[in-house]
């Protein structure tokens, strides 16, 4: 399998001479092992490499963790650590102890701030990274930097693909790197051997006994509602399940990095928002493959469309700042006149408002919603329409036309 180079390398050396413990989280399959395989095999000193799904590996972390870091001692990288927190207290009394930069790389398939119990183990300890499926910069050798509506850092960014048939081509691919590679041809035996072996295991793990099938039908009833606000109730009505399972598996789905949510952008002069968040998947071929579609062209033209590109493009923005160790201040506005802008991001107080829409030809129209968020104390920046253009352009100086191939 042909290696991609992933853009929070540069990002984790750097770390790994500071702190004593990085660890990364980050969905199934999405190249966490991979990349540290990768890093150990060019670091040049020697590393243990341990991974929890080995059961007997698991039951002695598990039970005897002081005797777990006897036998294998730093530097090592323990992969799924999830599987035996109890590892953490003694990792801390180890790095409290010993001072040393760069003893432990740690993976985990659920996100940390949301994993129950480790936070306050490793505090100010450890420092902590989230690897999604390859973005669409890393697929094709592109930037690093997390995008803006700059036009002058845009100007140097190359567009990774310019037409909508090679735009759908890589929201049905999705990221996942075995797809990518080419290792797996058939996206849908993949994903469908992912979400048995992967996903229905993780959840019963997190929740206790699940019915496949039940589990199955609420995964496609999240994925039919990408980029939409969350309606409990409609997705449970779609399953045949109660609204408190719904929730609790969401959050599951969340822990594990499957999604995510972006909230409502609120200030106090911004009196009447919605509070809902919306849903999105960080990977499209995922949802491509769970919404059914059998094609890239068949998504392109189905009811879809415009939810998997907006999907496409919150996903990728994200991707590049959590590539970069960044928080993402990302959000979505609506009001309850019906006014909304699909994303807001903000950057030292300024306010980067952004529509997208699944068109060449965006109109200058699409700008007018800009004006909500003008309101002092309030600073608006430039604001952006992401779209299926082949080139990046402008309406005017305040408001810039940038292709989706470019995130």
């Amino acid at each position: 399998m042909k290696y991609i180079r992933r853009h929070m390398e540069k990002l984790f050396l750097e770390l790994n001479k500071e702190y004593p413990a990085i660890l990364i989280t980050g969905p199934r399959q999405a190249g966490k092992t991979t990349m540290l395989e990768k890093l150990i095999e060019e670091e040049g000193i020697h590393r243990s490499y341990i991974s929890l799904d080995d059961l007997n590996e698991r039951e002695m972390a598990k039970s005897d963790p002081k005797m777990f870091l006897q036998i294998h001692k730093p530097p090592i990288c323990i992969d799924e650590v999830q599987y035996a927190p109890e590892l953490f207290t003694y990792i801390k009394i180890h790095v409290d102890n010993n001072h040393s930069p760069g003893e432990f790389w740690l993976t985990g398939s659920q996100i940390f701030r949301l994993m129950e119990g480790v936070q306050e183990s490793l505090a100010g300890r450890v420092a902590i990274l989230h690897l999604s499926p390859l973005s669409q910069q890393e697929i094709y050798g592109g930037s690093d930097i997390p995008f803006m509506p700059d036009v002058e850092q845009l100007s140097k960014r190359p567009v990774a693909v310019r037409t909508v048939d090679e735009v759908f081509g890589n929201i049905y691919m999705g990221g996942m790197p075995a797809i990518v590679s080419k290792s797996y041809k058939n996206s849908k035996i993949f994903y469908s051997s992912y979400i048995e072996t992967y996903l229905e295991r993780d959840v019963r793990e997190l929740s206790g006994a699940i019915d496949s099938l039940k589990f199955f039908r609420f995964i496609t009833a999240a994925a039919a509602r990408t980029s939409q606000l969350v309606n409990y109730k409609a997705i449970a009505d779609d399953c045949d399940m109660d609204q408190n399972t719904v929730k609790s598996w969401l959050r599951i789905l969340e822990t594990l990095g499957i999604i995510f949510y972006l909230h409502p952008y609120s200030n106090n002069v911004l009196k009447r928002t919605v509070k809902t968040p919306k849903l999105y998947f960080y990977d499209t071929g995922l949802v491509c493959y769970l919404t059914k579609w059998s094609s890239p062209e068949t998504a392109m033209s189905g009811a879809m469309g415009g939810a998997l590109v907006e999907n496409y493009a919150v996903s990728e923005i994200m991707k590049g700042y959590l590539n970069a160790g960044l928080e993402p201040y990302m959000y979505y506005y609506r009001d309850k006149d019906g006014k909304e802008i699909d994303l807001i991001l903000e950057r030292d107080g300024v306010l980067c408002p952004i529509e997208i829409k699944k068109t060449a030809l965006p109109d200058k129209r699409l700008t007018k919603v800009f004006n909500v968020i003008d309101k002092p104390p309030l600073r608006r920046g430039t604001g952006a329409v992401i779209c299926i253009n082949d080139k990046l352009s402008a309406f005017d100086s305040s408001n810039i036309i940038v292709p989706v191939g470019m995130l």
